[in-house]
């Protein structure tokens, strides 16, 4: 993990899933069925500021709730595919319509779904509560849980490194 930071300047596309990295991994089920989960607002502003700045952001999920879906057409995020079986197929399907290298990709998963579509990316990231079998493999481990800022975490530090980020 000592080498993170110096993989950060070829970065220009976020792989990220959703339950567990985006939200905390809870649902609550109300009586009509609907599942709510909670994200954070300030994973949110980072991502509206990448992709103000041309960054890709790309959500990958398992789960097939389409409400969320609102949440990311507000930030701006076109790129979602939700209810996917095979996350490694999306995701280099993806990367050759963009034409993004692999090694310009960072990808945040938490759970053992995202274990072989986050080593098609030069950078692999997790949040501090993501399992042991992802946290082996990852380059970086946020200090922050899913849906509670790792999502920020990460997109604050390659925008700082290659000078995008906030400047009064």
């Amino acid at each position: 993990m000592a080498n993170f930071r110096a993989l950060l300047p070829a970065i220009n596309t976020f792989v990220l899933d959703i339950d567990g990295v985006l939200s905390d991994g809870s649902i609550l089920v109300t009586n009509q069925g609907e599942q709510l989960r909670t994200m954070s607002t300030r994973d949110g502003l980072a991502i509206s500021m990448a992709l103000k700045k041309g960054y890709n952001i790309v959500i990958i999920s398992g789960g097939n709730d389409q409400s969320v879906v609102h949440r990311f057409n507000y930030l701006g995020i076109k790129d979602v595919f939700l209810g996917v079986d095979d996350k490694i197929k999306v995701l280099r399907d993806y990367f050759n319509q963009k034409g993004i290298k692999p090694e310009n990709a960072l990808y945040m998963g938490d759970d053992i779904p995202d274990y072989y579509a986050m080593q098609e990316c030069g950078v692999k990231t997790c949040p501090k509560n993501a399992v042991v079998e992802i946290k082996e493999i990852v380059d970086y481990i946020s200090d922050k849980d899913g849906g509670k800022g790792c999502v920020r975490d990460i997109i604050e530090q390659v925008m700082r490194v290659k000078g995008d980020w906030f400047k009064p």
